[in-house]
């Protein structure tokens, strides 16, 4: 139960509307207690007697209550829905604001379906537990005992026949509990899975086709939809054995209660109206117990949902801003390594052993090696993406990881080797950095990054919507404007990671010519593969 307890957490800020809803469900319930009372005496003084006034005075009472019943249904309805759609919204927030603070590491490991399943339909399974499912529940609870005590004061040896039944019910209950959340776990996972395939699939279309595996990726999908059938197939079964049997152990009570009920009525020792009273209230106590298998079901699933999203957001990031980490003031751009090693989560071979060297402020170092050799994990550890291993990094005789992570990457910019637009205008995707920045400055970080010219060649200009991922755009414009969106923050510390691998020569002579003014007065640190990109470097 604590990860059920800790869900319901999550509904503190919202406890005023919860608890009017709540109010509203004791007041449904104390209704639905009263109008089989209201139909014993319909029967008993209004029929039974022949008193056709007090018959049509108690009808019309009988319509006012459902008439209000009504009114508290849709009060109790809204509030819930309100109060589990605000818990939802939370979730999702907050989903989302740790994935953006988790390390590279993390997500290097992650499965991108996976975090989009539990950000959607985990979160929605969680929902239902703090809207209709809990409320439901209690509803059950709350029903059960109070039609049991009326139950009671009409005839208690009848009351004890039909709560016989009750611990059946319970045992069943939890055995069905035992056997579905598993399932219910595992089917959510599948479609983590299932949802990573279409995502991978999606994104790598082009080399599908490219290499004819349309064929053999349908089958790929095809195993994974299998096995998340199966598994909703099996929760589904159980679901199908234990609902049907809770039914039939509650109908039993009901079908002996009736047979005994009518022997009464009888030998006159119960009235008609106290056994049509009793029949209404022991449908009342059979409802409850028949919603329980679905309830169960569906709070076993909340569950399952639940710890799926707890496991994200009590992950603890590798990359952690200390306590008493400082802002970083405006840098100058000295840069040290001291004994610097660097080993990925999950590999037994460091990567970086012993690396130290200093860049001064205004130098451009140029970083060439073999493909593997740790070029970009050496670019990587400077704004921190990731944490040595062994030794420390400086910038400005500050240790990095006594600084603030928002302060120190501000003063960095980066154009990574894989060039990430997003599917917005070419503006949005060049001020991304500075949201606020003034055309002027656009346009002329654009025109540094030898990108103006083509893009003005657009009908919307500026104003022109690239695809997901920039795919309408070739790749040396995607990194032309990839260039011109980390000039913009006027960093004093520029990584340019093969930034000019996707380009012709042309474009490449007017790229370094842009970059060798802008480098001055800057710490730059260039990769790249092409020796004329780095001749410069001091």
């Amino acid at each position: 139960m604590r990860t059920i307890w800790r869900i319901l957490t999550w509904v503190k800020p919202y406890w005023f509307k919860e608890a009017l809803a709540y109010l509203t469900l004791l007041s449904i319930n104390g209704l639905q207690i009263y109008i089989p009372l209201l139909i014993r005496r319909i029967v008993d003084e209004g029929i039974s007697k022949e008193d056709f006034r007090l018959l049509a005075l108690l009808s019309l009472t009988l319509i006012g209550l459902d008439l209000l019943r009504g009114v508290f249904n849709f009060l109790e309805g809204y509030l819930t829905e309100w109060v589990s759609q605000y818990v939802a919204y939370d979730f999702r927030n907050a989903i989302y604001r740790k994935l953006q603070h988790l390390s590279f590491s993390y997500h290097d490991r992650s499965q991108t379906g996976q975090l989009l399943s539990r950000a959607t339909s985990d979160v929605d399974r969680v929902r239902f537990l703090t809207g209709r499912g809990l409320l439901r529940l209690i509803d059950s609870f709350v029903l059960f005992a109070g039609t049991a005590i009326i139950l009671i004061r009409i005839n208690p040896v009848l009351a004890l026949m039909s709560l016989a039944t009750v611990p059946f019910i319970y045992l069943v209950s939890q055995r069905f509990a035992t056997h579905v959340r598993p399932l219910f776990w595992l089917a959510q996972n599948q479609l983590g899975e299932l949802a990573t395939r279409i995502q991978d699939n999606l994104t790598g279309l082009r080399i599908v086709k490219a290499f004819a595996q349309e064929e053999a990726e349908i089958k790929r999908f095809t195993t994974k939809n299998e096995e998340l059938f199966d598994s909703n197939v099996r929760a589904s079964r159980q679901r199908s054995i234990y609902a049907p049997l809770l039914d039939l152990i509650a109908n039993l009570g009901t079908v002996f209660i009736i047979w005994y009920g009518g022997t009464l009525v009888i030998r006159h020792q119960l009235t008609l109206g106290e056994l049509v009273a009793f029949n209404s209230y022991l449908l009342q106590l059979v409802m409850p117990m028949r919603r329980l298998g679905f309830l169960i079901s569906m709070l076993s699933q909340a569950q399952a949902s639940g710890e799926r999203i707890f496991e994200i957001l009590d992950t603890e990031s590798e990359v952690k801003e200390a306590p008493d980490a400082i802002p970083m003031p405006r840098v100058e751009g000295s840069i040290k390594f001291e004994n610097v090693g660097f080993q990925y989560f999950g590999s037994t071979k460091p990567v970086l052993q012993n690396v130290s060297f200093a860049a001064e402020p205004g130098q451009v170092i140029a970083v060439l090696g073999a493909t593997g050799s740790g070029k970009s994990t050496i670019i990587n550890l400077i704004p921190r993406f990731y944490d040595p291993t062994e030794g420390r990094i400086l910038i400005d005789g500050i240790d990095i990881r006594k600084i603030k992570l928002e302060s120190l990457r501000r003063q960095i910019g980066i154009v990574l080797q894989e060039t990430r637009l997003f599917a917005a205008t070419i503006r949005e995707n060049i001020t991304f950095g500075r949201p606020d920045t003034a055309e002027e400055e656009m346009i002329a970080a654009a025109k540094a990054a030898a990108a103006h010219d083509f893009i003005m060649s657009f009908p919307d200009g500026y104003n022109t919507v690239v695809g997901e991922r920039g795919v309408t755009l070739s790749g040396g414009q995607r990194q032309r404007i990839a260039i011109a969106r980390a000039l913009l923050v006027d960093p004093r510390i520029l990584i340019l990671d093969d930034s000019t691998s996707s380009v012709d020569a042309e474009t490449e002579r007017l790229i370094q010519q842009a970059l060798a003014h802008l480098m001055k007065g800057r710490t730059s640190f260039v990769i790249a593969q092409r020796l004329s990109s780095v001749r410069n470097a001091d």
